[in-house]
């Protein structure tokens, strides 16, 4: 059986770095500006749209359940392509799948504000989403392949910053646009703006991006699909060279490395992408659109088809060939942990906000401005703990883990002392207190997570770990938001003042459950960590560091010694 194999090169931290059969000398500061932008345009056009969503509903005479696909429609599209299209970036080359998943993602954007229908406007959200969701996971992939260590760290932390920064902009950005331009123009210039920062992200990609490494190599994959019995003993060689003298290998060395694709070529592995997407979609699907009884046994047949999507795979792999997900990822422990500490971390912390912005408008009244400077500042003071937690992360990211869980609880248990308190007749300006608390340990927990989660993964894999990890968080994100909207309004029942105040109390302390199983995880996995920082080596880890000479000789002479004195 074919194990996943793993770059053993050696990477220094200097900003400029060479890369196997380029000439050029490429900087990672500006590699680094490529993806952030496009991070953010991701990002905005998330956290933007909620806002905006009574300009469009207005404009556009759309139905209620027209203008839930707005939401549905973006998740739907990046949750069912984030893992096939990470693995096609580790395939075909990052930088190649990320400039078009970034013009795909532009052009729909400029697309999005010349709608004319609920229905265009809803298939153009779709192909948002999905263009979003080819080139997010080769963000993460880029990070792995071109930054190690702390500066691999250093590069988390601004990936947690553009998070922050973004989820706080995007609702601020619309309101002003729809403030300015009147409500028909402006959600339309919210979508629309994301075009000419897509024109220079792609421009900037082509010429930042070690673009043309990859389009040699396509051309080398295509002639080796055809001459299947070539050997390819002498590029492991020269792979074997280039590492040792430092430098940064290309994609196609990475490639050459991998057991699976020697003699095979180019291998996509169509049905496990199949029905990998078709689970996803029918798990996904009935917690967005929030179905009848039908529901669950759609639920059943997405569960049913993931447990045949692993059994291929694993099949597949066994066969000698190149399966979509190599499913050794997960006996990375450093891996496995930081996932699901992130899904239920995501299963319950963005349910929090949902249901706190439905308390203060339709509850108490407040303005949707009101309601949005409330959670102001959890997303200013994110953003500084995800650069503070950055630069610890590469050392004691698994206590940060922990530790960035734990403000979280407490900042969700001090959110019920404030509703009781609120509705005793304290302001619900009070929410902003405990919400600090959340902040921070949302942005600390943000680059902690990301740097443990990437820290062992090889780094010709590095594109479908990330699509991994972010598939899981949407999953965990429809499902909480679906449970915890769901208690919140069962429990409400009628509306009166009285039952609101119930219902989100109870929606926090459902919450608070989940992250406390999260925060267990955690700590087990801080504490798996105590003794040996960065786990046991596995199948698919690194290999193990040559001993240097001295000590091979110091081991030779003792040998020597026993012998001499046995005589």
């Amino acid at each position: 059986m074919h194990e996943l194999s793993s770059s053993t090169h050696t990477r220094t931290n200097s900003r400029f770095i060479h890369i196997e059969g380029s000439p050029r000398t490429y900087d990672r500061n500006k590699i680094l500006v490529v993806l952030l932008v496009s991070l953010m345009m991701s990002l905005l056009q998330v956290s933007s749209v909620n806002t905006a969503l009574a300009a469009m509903q207005e404009s556009l005479h759309a139905t209620d359940s027209q203008l839930q696909w707005v939401l549905s429609g973006y998740t739907l599209g990046i949750g069912i392509t984030l893992v096939p299209a990470g693995r096609l970036g580790d395939i075909f080359g990052r930088s190649f799948v990320f400039a078009f998943g970034l013009a795909i993602f532009t052009v729909s954007s400029l697309a999005l504000g010349f709608a004319d229908s609920p229905l265009t406007l809803n298939l153009l959200r779709f192909v948002q989403g999905v263009s979003s969701g080819i080139f997010s996971p080769q963000i993460t992939g880029l990070i792995v392949q071109y930054f190690n260590g702390r500066s691999r760290a250093k590069a988390f932390a601004y990936f947690g910053l553009v998070v922050s920064m973004s989820v706080a902009a995007g609702p601020v950005l619309s309101g002003l646009f729809i403030a300015f331009f009147g409500a028909d123009l402006g959600w339309r210039i919210s979508f629309a703006f994301n075009a000419p920062l897509g024109v220079v992200g792609v421009i900037l990609a082509l010429t930042w991006l070690p673009f043309g490494t990859e389009l040699r190599r396509l051309r080398k994959m295509w002639r080796f699909s055809k001459r299947k019995n070539t050997s390819d003993t002498q590029n492991e060689k020269k792979a074997e060279q280039v590492c040792n003298k430092g430098e940064v290998p290309s994609d196609s060395s990475a490639l050459a490395r991998e057991p699976q694709n020697d003699r095979k070529g180019i291998d996509l592995d169509p049905i496990g992408m199949t029905v990998l997407g078709i689970s996803v979609l029918a798990i996904m699907l009935p917690f967005i659109i929030h179905a009848s009884w039908w529901k669950w046994l759609v639920i059943l047949a997405g569960v049913a088809l993931l447990a045949g999507w692993v059994w291929w795979e694993h099949r597949y792999k066994t066969r000698g060939k190149l399966p979509m997900v190599d499913l050794d990822l997960f006996r990375i422990r450093s891996f496995s942990y930081s996932t699901a500490i992130s899904a239920l971390q995501f299963l319950g912390a963005p349910a929090m906000f949902v249901v706190l912005a439905i308390f203060l408008q339709d509850g108490l009244g407040v303005s949707a401005l009101a309601s949005g400077l409330v959670t102001l500042p959890n997303a200013l003071i994110s953003a500084y703990a995800a650069m503070w937690a950055g630069k610890r992360s590469y050392d004691h990211g698994r206590g940060i883990q922990a530790f960035a869980l734990a403000l979280i609880l407490f900042g969700v248990l001090g959110m019920v002392i404030v509703v009781w308190s609120v509705h005793l007749g304290a302001s619900f300006w009070w929410f902003a207190l405990p919400l600090l608390f959340t902040g921070f340990g949302g942005g600390a927990i943000g680059s902690a997570n990301q740097t443990q989660a990437m820290i062992d993964v090889p780094a010709n894999h590095g594109g479908t770990a990330g699509g991994v990890i972010q598939t899981a968080q949407r999953m965990a994100t429809a499902i909480g938001t679906a449970l915890v909207t769901a208690v919140f309004f069962a429990t409400r029942g009628t509306p009166t003042t009285a039952s609101w105040y119930f219902g989100i109390a109870t929606a926090y302390v459902v919450i608070a459950m989940i992250l406390i199983a999260a925060l267990i995880l955690a700590f087990v996995f801080w504490r798996d960590g105590y003794h040996d920082r960065h786990g046991t080596k596995s199948k698919i880890a690194t290999a193990r560091k040559p001993r240097s000479r001295s000590k091979v000789l110091r081991r030779k002479a003792s040998s020597s010694r026993k012998k001499t004195t046995a005589k």
